[in-house]
Order: structure tokens, then sequence, then C-alpha cells
């Protein structure tokens, strides 16, 4: 029962800082260079959107009874192609607006997102034999370097 609490603690304080992020610009009209790495971070999601199944995803790190191993796609380079989707669109909000705030906040995301990645994957390794061997092959969150 405590793995599900700190799994519902790491979900609520990702959406806790993202809406902090939110509110905190407001509806400020995004630069260009804020927009593009937004938009980016969209469109990475939406593709990996594409390459995972449908029962497959969980927005908590526990992993669902029947879930599948998915290694195409983005996933085929990172284990966690949706946080770095969420990273990135957050930074261009980040950007757009730049405080000492907003990074502050945004860290605080990022450090969040991190723990979120390291218990999923302890659950994986625990679902799934192959995990172990797909962790040698793939990054944790950025493509090719971390």
């Amino acid at each position: 029962m405590k793995s599900k609490r700190t799994s519902y603690l790491l979900v609520s304080l990702q959406f806790i800082f993202i809406a902090l992020l939110v509110v905190h610009h407001d509806m400020h009209t995004p630069n260009l260079v804020s927009l593009l790495i937004f938009l980016l971070g969209c469109i990475f999601g939406l593709y990996t959107i594409i390459h995972n199944k449908l029962g497959n995803f969980n927005i908590t790190p526990e992993i669902k009874e029947n879930a599948t191993l998915i290694t195409t796609g983005a996933y085929r380079y990172i284990r966690h192609p949706m946080y770095f989707s969420v990273l990135v669109m957050i930074l261009g909000i980040v950007v757009s607006k730049p405080t000492l705030f907003s990074y502050f906040i945004y860290v605080l995301l990022v450090v969040t997102l991190f723990l979120k990645a390291k218990k999923e994957e302890i659950l994986w390794m625990e679902h799934s034999s192959e995990y172990k061997e797909y962790m040698q092959h793939t990054k944790r969150i950025i493509p090719f370097i971390l």
C-alpha cells in the first residue's frame, strides 16, 4: 500500500508543479522560441503515444497487470519518453517568461519526474525479466544523454 501512496504523491506533485508554472505565467504570450520548444514537446509526446498501447499507459509509476514492455518508437532510445515530453513542453513555458520562481519549480518538477521514473523502473524489474536488458540499451529520460 505504501508503494501506491508514494506513486500518487509523485503524480500529485507533478501536477502541482505544472499548475504552479502555468498559473505563474498567466497566459503570457510566448515568444517564437518558447512556442517552438513547447510544440516540439507536444509532437514528441504524440509520437510516443502512437507507439504505446492504450491499455498499457498509466499516469502513475505503478505497472498495470497486463502491461507489456514497449521498445519501439521513442522507447527504443529512452525508457520514459512521456516524462521527456512533459519536461520539454514545460521548459517552453518556463523560457517564455523566465523567473527565479519558475526555474525553481521547474527543477522540482525534474526531480519529481526522475523519482517517478526510478520507482517505475524498480517496479518494471519486478514485473519483467527483460526490463534489465532493456535498461542496458536505453537512457532513462534524455535521449542519448541520461
